[in-house]
């Protein structure tokens, strides 16, 4: 009875926030943008201790940050945590994020396709140029990122640095998230003149979406307190499951799509249907 009377007090985050036809063609010429005010700060205030509660708790880096390599500097990772806990299911299956996902995308319904969790730590690395439908086996442009602060993140933290345009171009390199990704990415960018946007310091419950394919990279923490940040994937109902052609894309389709096989609807149980017109 507790736990239900502690749940039944948390926002719903139902209601709408309408997007305007401009900020909807933004997104879809550059591949991402950021929204002021997603949920507001006492919102994020009621869910950013349950969700901070679980990554310490499931924190499984046990080498000192200077000690890890590029990738496990760059943060402490947690994922599918809606599925663990009731209060974060509440709000990672929001209908209001999901209709932004959908309105940005130009699609009728999105799928959640699972959550992480993503601490940056005090002295964190940066995290490499990459795009992240590279480990997805899903069969679609039509996949989009919600990252949201869950604590007010500085200047010199900042939002993630974006390519505009990016996502267009598709599949533009099989490297994950390493110091190679990020040598061979970093030249092609520099090398073919492509313009980047940072947002510089974001508010607890401002938020950026981007999509699957949209280039992008991360500066490291040089403060002292944790970067805390969830994030929210979404993809279009009626996706296909792919072939997998990676043994991350394998993984993913073993833990994120459980049950499907390539060429089937990507509709497990832990992909619920979170908002259709």
């Amino acid at each position: 009875m507790e736990a239900n009377a502690k749940l039944a007090q948390l926002p719903t985050l139902s209601e709408n926030n309408d997007l305007a036809e401009e900020q909807v063609a933004s997104f879809q010429t550059k591949g991402h943008i950021l929204l002021r005010g997603v949920a507001s700060a006492q919102e994020v205030s009621r869910y950013e201790p349950v969700i901070e509660q679980f990554v310490r708790q499931h924190n499984n880096h046990t080498l000192p940050v200077d000690q890890r390599d590029t990738y496990g500097k760059a943060f402490i990772q947690v994922g599918n945590i809606w599925a663990q806990d009731e209060a974060v299911k509440r709000f990672v299956l929001a209908r209001r994020f999901a209709k932004i996902a959908a309105e940005l995308m130009g699609v009728d319904g999105v799928r959640i396709y699972h959550d992480q969790a993503l601490f940056k730590e005090p002295g964190g690395g940066h995290t490499p140029w990459h795009q992240d439908q590279v480990y997805w086996p899903l069969d679609t442009t039509k996949t989009i990122t919600m990252w949201m602060p869950l604590v007010p993140i500085s200047e010199e933290v900042g939002s993630m640095t974006f390519v505009d345009g990016s996502h267009s171009s598709g599949y533009m390199s099989r490297q994950f998230i390493s110091d190679e990704s990020h040598k061979t990415l970093g030249s092609y960018i520099a090398g073919k003149g492509l313009t980047t946007t940072n947002y510089g310091a974001m508010a607890a419950g401002d938020a950026t979406f981007h999509a699957g394919w949209t280039l992008h990279s991360a500066p490291g923490n040089p403060t002292d307190k944790m970067r805390e940040i969830m994030t929210i994937i979404y993809y279009a109902d009626g996706t296909r499951a792919l072939e997998p052609d990676s043994s991350a894309r394998e993984s993913d389709l073993k833990n994120w799509l459980p049950g499907i096989k390539p060429g089937e609807i990507a509709a497990s149980p832990l992909n619920p249907l979170l908002f259709i017109r």
